[in-house]
């Protein structure tokens, strides 16, 4: 299966939430588990891939929000804690730019889904942050008008070129209602990200960060 590169895809994802029923590949299908096995390695989260599911997008608050035919969706699962949205957001945006490497779409979904039985797990101890649909989308969605890099950040002309590339991958991430209620700030090699007020922006925090980073190479600086 050829991927394009994640940079590629960070910039031409955007959200759709018009799909082809068609159910996914085995291929496609095992990519995404793979990636899905790995983030929760890394995190402690436990994410999971639903599909040919069509219940949870049937009614309720998503027919507001013009969704068809998703069949597919990945449940961000974590414990309760303090920083779980975060790393929802941030394994969350690494799964949805690999389903973007591999040929889908995806939305990031606030609305309230159905809850239907059996679809996922939940531990006692754990809670659906929320979900992300997935699939072949009937479109390619199209990018929102964005703020500045000066609006979200402390960036100004000499700094190196590294925080520049990063506070402008991070303002081509996902936010809630594209409110991009966040702040990035500079001091040397080390950079502070903030979120704002309002609703999901630990989860949007989470997504900045992990296309701040891919813009910037984590290389180049370290989070304070």
């Amino acid at each position: 299966m050829a991927l394009i590169d994640l940079e590629t895809a960070m910039r031409e994802r955007h959200s759709v939430r018009q799909y082809d029923p068609a159910p996914l590949s085995n291929a496609v299908k095992g990519a995404l588990i793979d990636q899905i096995e790995e983030c929760n390695r890394l995190s402690g989260l436990h994410i999971q891939l639903v599909t040919d599911e069509p219940a949870a997008f049937e009614g309720g608050l998503v027919k507001y929000g013009s969704f068809e035919n998703v069949r597919n969706y990945i449940a961000l699962v974590g414990r309760r804690g303090d920083d779980l949205d975060e790393r929802c957001g941030y394994y969350g945006q690494k799964i949805v730019l690999r389903a973007q490497q591999i040929g889908l779409n995806t939305c990031w979904v606030g609305l309230k889904v159905r809850t239907v039985p059996g679809a996922y797990k939940l531990g006692s101890d754990e809670k659906l942050c929320l979900v992300i649909a997935v699939g072949y989308g009937l479109n390619e969605g199209k990018p929102h008008a964005s703020k500045t890099p000066e609006q979200v950040s402390n960036l100004k002309e000499g700094d190196p070129e590294w925080f520049r590339a990063g506070v402008e991958a991070a303002l081509l991430a996902p936010t809630a209602m594209n409110q991009q209620k966040f702040r990035l700030e500079r001091r040397g090699r080390r950079v502070t990200a903030k979120a704002g007020l309002g609703f999901f922006t630990k989860v949007d925090l989470g997504i900045v960060k992990y296309n701040f980073e891919l813009g910037a190479g984590a290389g180049n600086f370290l989070w304070k």
